[in-house]
């Protein structure tokens, strides 16, 4: 029987975890680790075409499973990685980043070998690590497997990013296999906090009349910290009126009568701003406001009239308290929303998107995005670029059990058609849907090939305008810096896949991107690319606003404001 090692105990503790697919590109110092991968029972290798896509892929799959892992090599391998780890910091998403490094006694010796700096110093790429993780450990024989458990439930907890340096020798090391289950997490709520926030919030909430006094808009920590099932638990109380923020697009079921759409501050459809900033009682629940994701901070919120829950912490009015748990919170504001006469709500309107029923007209962003929306179904996992794509389907309300993935935070262009992957990959069984910019597609798209070799079939909206739209609508419209080459995208998966069967089209008009979604339904099985042909310069309305708020902030201060964008 071959001999229980320190890569072993990884892997196991991956795995007790709930991850069963690790994410990577293959060097010399990861070989003899991804060996242990490949034998082990409850792994999949998914080599991607580059380390920038494998994290974005990981980071996809942390966020439907709530942990991802990704593996590079030393140096050049976790360097590329970077800025999709930075991303998942960012956006609170645990993926857990393992570096095969070289040997301890090459470290020692500090010889100067490739994929270093030529120093002898081995620590400085976990270095750069410290300000986007929220833990790292430099594995060594003595320590490795506690060092491996606090690491892992350091991301668990926090959904933060983590790091593992491991040298390849200590990997080969002997260990024994895990003695117990990791610890689970630990709710911090502080019961006399609890119990003065319950009376805190209970005053404010007895100035309702009815539960239609009282609104509710989510956020992205909802999601992140587990407790979509609480936010759901207190909304159904009246139903409640509640909206999202664009960063929590499909955190509730938005088929409810009771849903008002995003909220996105002076970006809002007026009957969603209304019921938000007008509510006489308002609960905030695990919502950050970002400048994307508020109108650039054009939010109404009055401090008095808000409840408002973090992770960790609640307010009520000006007071804080903590430490206190979000589903501590949830649930108590539950059981005291339960105690108000139900009052009635009126159903909110769903935005206007156009439908494109002239099948000869030609496409535009408006009948683009609302024949999308009616091409989703139950189910399907959508994942949308910045850009176009991420707000032209901001505004559509979602079928039921539908979810919807972007990164308006990071906002690394590029991010989704990998990041599909690896939520396909976290979600066997259901339909992904990639709505991506032609701009941002040319920073990832070979990662395509890895779909087709994975047997996945998504349909892939191709939104073919031209260039970066969404810095055309900010600034410099007519630029050639905005401007890319053009491609034909329909002739891409037989170049990255040769005899695999695929559906590809090129359409400009409502007709044609009808009969090509039509036939991504009936022939399930086979990836489906469209490449929507749409004007250069056509912007959906909220992205209109948003560039208009971009191109305001980003003017010179006392200098004139030229609105060059949409």
């Amino acid at each position: 029987m071959p001999e229980y090692t320190v890569s072993d105990y990884l892997l196991d503790r991956l795995v007790e975890m709930g991850v069963d697919r690790i994410f990577g590109v293959p060097g010399d110092f990861t070989l003899r680790l991804l060996d242990h991968v490949v034998d082990h029972p409850g792994l999949v290798w998914t080599g991607c075409t580059n380390e920038l896509n494998a994290g974005y892929a990981a980071d996809g799959y942390g966020r439907m499973r709530g942990l991802g892992a990704l593996m590079t090599t030393f140096g050049v391998g976790e360097l590329s990685a970077i800025n999709a780890i930075t991303g998942s910091y960012a956006e609170h998403v645990p993926v857990v980043h393992i570096v095969g490094s070289p040997s301890t006694d090459t470290q020692t010796a500090q010889r100067i070998v490739h994929h270093s700096l030529g120093d002898g110093v081995f620590t400085h790429f976990l270095d750069m690590h410290r300000s986007i993780t929220c833990a790292r450990a430099a594995l060594t024989r003595e320590t490795a497997t506690t060092e491996v458990d606090r690491v892992l439930v350091a991301a668990r907890d926090a959904r933060l990013p983590a790091y593992l340096l491991l040298p390849s020798d200590v990997g080969e090391a002997p260990a024994q296999p895990p003695a117990n289950r990791l610890p689970g997490p630990v709710d911090p709520t502080d019961e006399e906090t609890l119990d003065e926030f319950a009376d805190a919030a209970a005053r404010l909430v007895r100035k309702a009349s009815a539960t239609s006094d009282i609104s509710v808009l989510a956020g992205v920590l909802v999601h992140r910290f587990g407790t979509v099932a609480e936010l759901t638990e207190l909304i159904n109380q009246g139903p409640l009126p509640h909206a999202t923020s664009v960063w929590g697009k499909s955190l509730v079921d938005e088929a409810n009568p009771a849903y008002l759409g995003i909220y996105q501050g002076g970006s809002s459809e007026p009957g969603a701003r209304k019921a938000i900033e007008d509510a006489p009682v308002l609960i905030i629940a695990g919502v950050e406001f970002t400048d994307l994701n508020s109108g650039f901070f054009t939010q109404q919120i009055t401090r008095s009239r808000t409840i408002e829950l973090g992770p960790t912490s609640a307010s009520v009015g000006s007071a804080t308290f903590a430490p206190l748990s979000l589903t501590a919170a949830l649930r108590t504001l539950a059981s005291i929303v339960a105690q108000v006469p139900r009052g009635e709500v009126r159903p909110s309107p769903a935005p206007t998107l156009a439908a494109g029923t002239e099948p000869t007209a030609e496409l535009t962003q408006g009948s683009l995005w609302g024949q999308v929306a009616g091409y989703l179904r139950p189910g399907d996992v959508v994942m949308a670029d910045q850009g176009t794509s991420f707000y032209g389907m901001a505004t559509a309300r979602l079928p039921s059990g539908v979810t919807f993935l972007g990164q308006p935070l990071w906002a690394s262009i590029g991010y989704s058609l990998p990041g599909l992957l690896g939520a396909c990959l976290a979600a066997p069984g259901r339909r992904g849907i990639l709505l991506v910019g032609d701009g941002a597609a040319q920073m990832t798209v070979q990662e395509l090939s890895s779909f087709l070799r994975a047997g996945l079939a998504p349909t892939v909206i191709v939104v073919d305008n031209r260039g970066y739209t969404v810095e055309r609508a900010i600034h410099g419209p007519e630029q050639a810096y905005n401007d890319i080459s053009e491609w034909d995208w329909t002739g891409l998966p037989a170049l990255l896949a040769p005899g695999t069967a695929s559906n590809s089209f090129r359409v400009t008009t409502n007709g044609a991107l009808s009969e090509a979604l039509a036939c991504a339904s009936s022939d399930a099985d086979r990836l489906t690319l469209v490449q929507a042909v749409v004007p250069r310069l056509d912007t959906p309305p909220l992205l209109a606003d948003l560039a208009r708020a971009a191109a305001r902030a980003n003017a010179p201060r006392g200098g004139p404001l030229v609105e060059d964008g949409a």
